[in-house]
């Protein structure tokens, strides 16, 4: 087993071509690689692959797949329910042993400037960004692949110049850029990708829920739209929208949970599941995309199961309650981080 091991979750914008995804995804096969995860999401449009291994090998096989993705997806005809601004929308690289935080920025850093090279632009994020202002993912993406025409032609009411350019590679209009869009390369901490199901195709109650739930809360305005303010949300260090799952029937409330230690799975859950009952719906199930630490599992476990059980049984109670079998069935072989990593002997 690796001394060290890095963890790389690329999300791609393609997630409907199997065959497609299956050669992007098979560019980052390389020794000292471990691919532990490959989610593909037709409704959204996107695959979140996540892979581990050593710090030098997870550095190849992520420029390997950025490439490959580049070759071989096209931004001018993509579409999809989830917020994107390019091939590879984001590629985050996190520590998980013996590896610190500053080291991880320096790998997307090395990375993003070997795609610089591809003359595609490139924007750095979270502890890799160049500003404080251009730390957060969401603030970089406003606009999305859309908006980008009018960012590099200096046309753009969204962005000031503190985030309107990418940070390395193209930064005009061009074939080339209109294809990739912009790739977001970074370094954060241990992020949980998590939506809970609402029982519901339309889309209403869980854009109320995400904007409730969220940490940046409501922006309200005035009858006439000339003020407003912003309230705060009910969970903290939580992103969240509500959108539609065309494929199951469903809707979901679509969330980030970027430190699960003050905002873990059941909390989110519990909290929608509330706000769902007293707006007369019923959520059904939830799902984790990507991969999630054991830590978390046995907290939600130990949350509906009380104390005094085995770590088996506190993942079967985990499961069960949050519904994570729900939509597609959940392995805590292949899903629980640090048992995959075993697994795997990465």
């Amino acid at each position: 087993m690796s001394s060290n091991i890095v963890e790389c979750v690329p999300n791609i914008s393609e997630g409907r071509d199997q065959d497609k995804i299956n050669r992007i995804v098979d560019a980052a096969r390389i020794d000292g690689v471990k691919i532990l995860g490959v989610e593909p999401d037709p409704d959204y449009n996107r695959t979140v692959i996540t892979f581990a291994g050593a710090s030098d090998a997870v550095e190849k096989a992520a420029i390997k797949l950025i490439e490959k993705a580049i070759e071989e997806i096209d931004m001018r005809t993509h579409s999809g329910e989830h917020p994107r601004m390019g091939c590879v929308d984001v590629c985050p690289f996190i520590p998980i042993r013996n590896v610190s935080m500053d080291d991880c920025a320096a790998i997307a850093h090395r990375v993003a400037n070997v795609i610089a090279e591809l003359n595609v632009p490139v924007f750095l994020y979270g502890f890799a960004s160049t500003s404080d202002k251009r730390r957060l993912l969401s603030s970089l993406r406003k606009g999305e692949y859309e908006g980008l025409e009018d960012r590099f032609n200096d046309t753009s009411s969204i962005h000031t110049d503190d985030t309107r350019l990418p940070d390395l590679g193209l930064n005009k209009w061009t074939e080339s850029s209109q294809k990739s869009g912009g790739i977001t390369i970074g370094a954060r901490d241990i992020l949980l990708a998590y939506n809970v199901n609402i029982d519901d195709a339309n889309p209403y109650v869980a854009q109320q829920i995400g904007s409730i739930v969220r940490s940046s809360g409501r922006l309200i305005k005035s009858a006439d739209g000339e003020r407003k303010f912003r309230t705060k949300g009910l969970l903290l260090h939580v992103q969240g929208m509500g959108v539609p799952l065309e494929s199951h029937n469903i809707s979901q409330v679509s969330m980030n949970l970027q430190n699960y230690r003050i905002t873990n799975l059941h909390h989110a859950f519990d909290t929608i599941e509330s706000l769902c009952k007293n707006m007369n719906s019923s959520t059904k199930g939830s799902e984790l995309v990507g991969l999630v630490p054991l830590d978390a599992m046995l907290d939600a476990g130990k949350w509906y199961g009380g104390d005094g059980l085995s770590e088996m049984e506190y993942i079967d109670i985990a499961i069960e309650r949050l519904g994570l079998d729900a939509i597609a069935p959940f392995d805590p072989k292949e899903r629980i981080i640090e048992w995959a990593i075993e697994e795997g002997q990465v």
